[in-house]
């Protein structure tokens, strides 16, 4: 069970409620039993619901005290007696719709710290949390029921829209900012692009005169740096997730429901589409294209365009096939030479 300081949790759900939200084919007629809460295998016991997504975990599977677990229909063999199943496609996806109806967001209660400084000229939506040391300045307009946390920083001109949440020591500038957006402790978000103009006296700062745009329901992760456009804007699509340590440069744009991971860094120019997901500390060159629905798998360069619809790996990337065969043929040439030389 999550820790009740800092996670509020509802009444028990019956199987039939959490059916009508997951979708998942509930084996048996047990929709008038009630579940407690959601917990890993593992941890699971009476009363709780689970899943199997991994058949590396078939152990704990067959061990697993839970009373209810989404599974594959393929994986059905592997349950212990008297478990209750729920059959899906997506039993992570189950999952994660069942745990977010036991623990909404914490409830706030909308207030206004003493110790914010806001303009005068800002415009402040109905039921927001401005929490202490936050500073929203002038001509700011932040939307209904959003959260600002301690110490943010949100400068002149800057929208942020409806239900979203700024995290703690976080900057904003330059930036117009979509509803139900969510940024983490420590992002920075609309500095200067990095643009410099090579000249005999040495380098030349180039104005970074575009903004970041961040579409409705994206989420950034702590750490992450964003940095807006030199003409045109930077980019995020709707719906993309972007982890913890990631740098996006100058005129980048990113589509839609892409994932970027930890340490990515993507520079300037550069148009990822549609669907992309890139691996942890994937790098990506500028002014390249990487079309709609790609993988790139952790640690990749990316120097060319890469098209839509396919896997890459390898520094430089290439399809994920050929990268496999180059792997596998150094390591059959580092055999052969350790053979030579014994």
């Amino acid at each position: 069970m999550a820790d009740p300081r800092f996670f509020i949790k509802s009444p028990a759900i019956s199987l039939a409620n959490i059916v009508a939200l997951t979708g998942a084919e509930l084996l048996g007629d047990y929709k008038e039993i009630e579940i407690a809460d959601v917990a890993p295998l593992d941890k699971a016991a009476a009363g709780h619901i689970s899943f199997l997504d991994n058949i590396k975990y078939a152990g704990q599977f067959k061990e697993s005290k839970a009373a209810a677990c989404f599974i594959r229909k393929k994986h059905i063999t592997h349950a212990p007696a008297g478990m209750i199943l729920l059959v899906s496609e997506n039993p992570y996806l189950c999952y994660a719709i069942t745990a977010q109806a036991f623990y909404l967001d914490k409830i706030r209660t909308a207030s206004v710290s003493p110790n914010a400084y806001i303009a005068e000229s800002a415009k402040i939506g109905a039921s927001c949390t401005i929490e202490a040391n936050s500073f929203i300045g002038e001509n700011v307009e932040i939307g209904s029921n959003c959260y600002i946390g301690a110490g943010a920083v949100i400068q002149a001109g800057s929208v942020v829209g409806d239900n979203s949440a700024i995290g703690a020591n976080s900057t904003i500038s330059h930036s117009i900012i979509g509803k139900n957006v969510i940024i983490h402790r420590g992002v920075h978000i609309g500095q200067d692009g990095f643009g410099f103009a090579v000249s005999p006296r040495g380098l030349v700062k180039v104005p970074q005169l575009g903004r970041v745009i961040i579409e409705d329901d994206v989420e950034i992760g702590s750490g992450t740096c964003i940095d807006r456009g030199a003409g045109p804007d930077t980019l995020i699509g709707q719906g993309t997730k972007i982890d913890n340590l990631v740098q996006i440069g100058h005129n980048v744009q990113i589509g839609k429901h892409s994932v970027v991971v930890a340490q990515v860094g993507i520079a300037g120019s550069s148009h990822i589409g549609n669907g992309v997901m890139l691996g942890g500390q994937v790098g990506v060159v500028g002014h390249v294209k990487v079309g709609d629905n790609v993988k790139v798998a952790a640690q990749s360069g990316v120097m060319g365009d890469l098209p839509a619809g396919a896997s890459y790996g390898g520094s430089p990337a290439v399809p994920i096939k050929d990268w496999h065969r180059q792997t596998l043929a150094l390591s059959k040439s580092v055999k052969r030479k350790e053979t030579e030389n014994e």
